[in-house]
């Protein structure tokens, strides 16, 4: 996807809201919508949502696993706001029960989890991925499950072999000086529709979206807290997904 088609693919100024002026959105609002998950894109899927292009490339990629035994099962992929909020909260609300103070609530739930608004997951180009062929219990998305014995070991074989010629990448790796978020070898991104948008995203200004949203906990979203997520949570990914 070009660039030309990408801004198009954002715009999302309906018939409804033209008839409404003083309600309408202007193209870059509805852009910065999509972008903080609170648009509303075309998606497609089965029990997943992707943009298009992404779908389509996923299915390829599914039918192709299958072919040596792996059965691609999408855990997760598109969440608006309202859903990584609800995500945000409820593990906010547990930390904070079993003791832990507000400032170390917030670094342990970002060893996993986005704040909302910031998620990769909002731009319906991003999936947490398993392999369903596998027997497994209890929580999937854990690394040990992909390594050694683990039930998913094939799985992120194969992706590694794979995921790259039909455009997916992994987003959070391994890689030892790699700061921010911790490996997670589930998560692939579509990378011709996410690294456009994320040229687009760091347009925005992150800083002050995050102090105006009222998030449990976001008064001690500090300067120096939002410009180490900036930089290391948001930034510090796969280079192939940079652009």
């Amino acid at each position: 996807m070009n660039r030309s088609n990408f801004m198009k693919l954002l715009g999302l100024a309906t018939v409804a809201l033209h008839s409404l002026p003083s309600m309408a959105f202007t193209t870059q609002d509805s852009k910065k919508l999509e972008l903080i998950g609170k648009g509303n894109p075309a998606v497609f899927g089965n029990g997943f949502s992707l943009r298009k292009e992404a779908y389509d490339a996923f299915v390829k990629m599914r039918t192709a696993a299958e072919k040596d035994g792996i059965s691609i099962h999408v855990v997760s992929s598109y969440r608006n706001y309202a859903h990584q909020n609800r995500i945000w909260e409820r593990k906010y609300k547990r930390f904070t029960k079993q003791g832990l103070s507000p400032i170390n609530a917030i670094k342990k739930i970002i060893e996993y989890s986005t704040i909302p608004g910031t998620s990769r997951h909002h731009w319906a180009t991003d999936i947490d991925i398993i392999d369903k062929n596998a027997s497994y219990s209890g929580d999937v998305l854990v690394p040990k499950k992909f390594h050694g014995d683990g039930p998913f070991c094939k799985l992120r074989e194969w992706l590694e072999t794979n995921a790259n010629s039909f455009g997916f990448y992994i987003v959070y790796t391994d890689r030892a000086d790699r700061k921010g978020f911790k490996y997670e070898p589930w998560h692939y991104s579509y990378a011709p529709i996410s690294k456009p948008m994320l040229q687009e995203y760091k347009k925005l200004d992150i800083k002050k979206m995050l102090q105006a949203e009222k998030l449990l906990g976001s008064e001690h979203f500090d300067e120096n807290f939002i410009n180490s997520y900036i930089k290391e949570n948001i930034l510090d990914i796969n280079p192939e997904l940079l652009g």
